[in-house]
């Protein structure tokens, strides 16, 4: 019986040791987008593979989509609180708790989201996460190619907004349409196409690929083709679920949480909205129109107190404001995505 005892004993202590290296833990990832739009095939959905292949199994992502376990507005909330252990936000979402990151919504900034998001990645975990997302773990950065205007009547000015509805992509560009005396009309993606159809709104901020995605080229066939904004999507991670992991899942997931990969998801949906716009072009029925230099520079200037105000609102807060934009600016340059 001893020796039973004695070999069971070291048994263990050769099983422990390799139990412990071999940890299998599932993660429940949630986004509100469904599970067949770019951003989520060509985006979150590589990214969960290959966490999955460099952990070699030992960490399992189950991912729901499509608001299942939330509404949108909800997910950072839903991470912090742990909810669920990953979260797809829009910091857009939610107006005013982010005034920092907030920058990146700021219109005529980047004119190319891979190296966008790259610079974005770099410059918030630098200057703003510890101080508006720190209950969380800041993972990646994941944005369309820079979205347009799409209307029924074509607008290459900003004064040709004034009286004109418009469902706008986030906060910052309501608050843009509202300043050029538009009427911002605020409804989900997914109800943008019945807004249009029964003139409830007029035009739209969308990234080229949602023309396709949610059935819009015959409502808004003029499209303004200047790089007009970015709406930059962060994945964000539950901060004890985050704590819970060995050390080398940690490393996995800490492999995976880099400006190169926001690159990478983004490349993806960038590809898919690049498709798009060239469908688009190909298709006799949408027209483009292309600013003169001299209407970019007055949509430039129509957008400068959206830039007054950001700072306002990052100094309320206590930060200093100029030096976290021109760190923004620097970092868009670094990366040879600035506007």
């Amino acid at each position: 019986m001893k020796r039973t005892s004695v070999a069971l004993a070291a048994i263990l202590a050769v099983v422990g040791p390799l139990s412990a290296q071999a940890q299998e833990v599932t993660l429940r990832l949630s986004h509100w987008i469904p599970p067949t739009i770019a951003p989520a095939t060509k985006g979150v959905d590589p990214w969960v593979a290959s966490v999955q292949e460099a952990s070699e199994g030992r960490i399992a992502i189950q991912v729901f989509p499509a608001q299942q376990l939330g509404k949108a507005p909800d997910h950072y909330d839903m991470a912090a609180q742990g909810i669920v252990d990953l979260s797809w936000v829009n910091p857009g979402y939610t107006a005013g708790r982010f005034p920092i990151y907030s920058a990146t919504e700021l219109p005529f900034m980047s004119d190319d989201n891979v190296n966008g998001t790259k610079a974005i990645h770099e410059w918030y975990l630098a200057n703003g996460a510890e101080t508006e997302m720190s209950d969380v773990k800041v993972c990646f950065v994941h944005s369309h190619a820079p979205g347009a205007f799409h209307s029924k009547v074509p607008v290459t000015s900003p004064e040709q907004v004034k009286g004109m509805n418009v469902r706008p992509a986030h906060a910052t560009i309501a608050r843009f349409i509202s300043l050029l005396g538009g009427g911002p009309v605020q409804v989900p993606a997914p109800e943008v196409r019945e807004a249009l159809s029964k003139g409830t709104a007029e035009a739209v901020t969308f990234p080229w690929g949602a023309m396709y995605d949610f059935k819009l080229t015959e409502e808004v066939p003029v499209h303004l083709d200047m790089p007009f904004y970015l709406s930059a999507q962060v994945l964000v991670m539950n901060k004890n679920s985050y704590e819970g992991l060995s050390d080398e899942n940690k490393a996995v997931i800490d492999s995976h949480c880099t400006p190169e990969w926001s690159g990478k998801v983004s490349a993806g949906w960038a590809e898919d909205d690049m498709a798009a716009k060239d469908k688009l072009k190909a298709d006799d029925t949408q027209s483009f129109n292309t600013p003169t230099e001299e209407e970019v520079a007055a949509w430039r200037e129509a957008a400068q107190p959206l830039v007054e105000e950001w700072k306002q609102a990052v100094s309320a807060k206590g930060g200093d404001a100029d030096a976290i934009l021109e760190a923004y600016k620097a970092a868009l340059q670094k990366y040879d995505a600035d506007y």
